[in-house]
């Protein structure tokens, strides 16, 4: 009986060397892109909205209107989780851990340029807020992606940025 009393004893330590708690990846449903024209003009908004996740359903992709030629556009991205009743805003945890995240922009054709307007406290940017610029009239494509722990600084490319993907959509434009 003694014996046993000592494994027991000895078994059961009190050990607070356990695992970290682990900071799992935000759930988002919806990413909705607002592009405000400078000087005036139709405010477009582009969204992805994935309610089923992983599930059998392809995102629904928006675009509300055209983009004018030669102009530049206030960018601003929230993001939404809506599996949740109330949806949660996810933006508000992405300010918050700014330096675990990063949106790319990814541009082809009529869009001259894309320009971060925000960033983390070392001085890196994320993307919620941007510069968007077109250029002539034509087709155009940007992909908006958000990185989960991206490699900070980077160059600018998801390649050497690394981290795991929270988000991305391509949305296909005309600039007039």
């Amino acid at each position: 009986m003694l014996a046993l009393a000592g494994t027991i004893l000895v078994s059961c330590s009190d050990d607070d060397n356990g695992p970290e708690p682990v900071n799992e990846e935000e759930v988002i449903t919806t990413m909705t892109v607002t592009l405000v024209p400078d000087g005036g003009g139709d405010t477009i908004t582009l969204q992805t909205q994935d309610l089923d996740g992983d599930g059998p359903n392809a995102p629904v992709v928006t675009v509300s209107g055209n983009l004018l030629a030669n102009t530049t556009y206030g960018g601003a991205i929230v993001l939404l989780n809506e599996t949740e009743t109330p949806p949660e805003n996810v933006t508000e945890e992405i300010e918050e851990e700014d330096d675990e995240h990063q949106f790319f922009f990814i541009t082809t054709g009529s869009i001259a340029s894309v320009d971060y307007g925000d960033e983390d406290d070392d001085g890196n940017p994320i993307g919620l807020v941007f510069a968007l610029t077109t250029g002539d009239a034509g087709a155009a494509t940007i992909a908006v992606t958000l990185r989960h722990e991206p490699k900070k600084p980077n160059d600018g490319t998801l390649a050497d940025a690394g981290g795991e993907t929270d988000i991305t959509e391509t949305f296909n434009l005309t600039v007039e």
